[in-house]
């Protein structure tokens, strides 16, 4: 009966959906698609070519609004590459500092 219900535990667990973040790459979406991304999933990973160094993959994770930053963390402006503009308006989670408590 316990094996049972242990069994049963772990099919369960394992058949919920995964809430992993999606991953882009910038400079093949306009600034708008980025931003409709943003707004739909909540949060995202966007990649995006290195502006001084050749060959290298800058990434981070970008939030539709600050609520959806972990505890400790607020959402700041930051700006990535899109297909249409080099500066696309979006918001990135940064640990608070004490300043930004006031």
């Amino acid at each position: 009966m316990v094996r049972t219900i242990l069994l049963s535990a772990c099919l369960l667990i394992v058949s919920l959906p995964a809430h992993a973040l999606s991953r882009y790459s910038t400079p093949t979406l306009t600034c708008e698609r980025i931003q409709q991304i943003l707004k739909t999933e909540n949060a995202a990973i966007l990649r995006y070519p290195s502006p001084r160094i050749s060959d290298l993959t800058l990434y981070d994770i970008y939030v539709s609004e600050t609520r959806f930053c972990s505890a400790g963390e607020r959402g700041v402006t930051a700006y990535v590459p899109a297909s249409d503009t080099r500066q696309c308006r979006v918001l990135e989670c940064k640990e608070r500092t004490d300043d930004s408590n006031r």
